[in-house]
């Protein structure tokens, strides 16, 4: 599978807040092994000694027309999501988005009502500064 263009600076960005990258990509190989979701992630929860454990889909939203993109994005996220539930459902999938296409396009109301309603997880991230910008669960 072809990997975003920001692929390492999330794989760096999650590291840096304390996650262990634990799969690279996440296979759902028993449903189907073409479903790949860029990241798995783990972080320990100290008080209650237990693992969090995240998958993360990178989106850039390069292509010349959005709302294309983003129809695919929300499509694989939900069937990444239904799988994720069926092999592994303590572990939460998440969409990662750079802060440049998300206050463009993720704040329209129709965007807007489209991730409520498929309960769509966000990462934002700046590609430029290389920050984590807010996290959405």
């Amino acid at each position: 599978m072809a990997r975003d263009i920001n692929h390492q600076i999330v794989k760096a960005l999650l590291i840096q807040e304390g996650w262990e990258i634990t799969h690279d990509p996440y296979i759902l190989e028993d449903l189907n092994p073409d479903w790949e979701i860029d990241l798995g992630a783990e972080k320990m929860i100290a008080a209650e000694k237990e693992r969090e454990k995240i998958a993360v889909e990178i989106k850039g939203f390069r292509e010349a027309s959005f709302a294309y993109e983003f129809h695919g994005a929300v499509g694989q996220y939900i069937n990444y999501r239904i799988g994720l539930e069926t092999v592994e459902p303590e572990r939460v999938l998440i969409l990662a988005v750079p802060i440049e296409v998300y206050e463009t396009h993720f704040l329209r109301q129709g965007v807007r009502l489209s991730v409520e309603k498929n309960q769509i997880k966000l990462l934002i991230y700046n590609s430029s500064t290389k920050k984590i910008e807010k996290w959405m669960l």
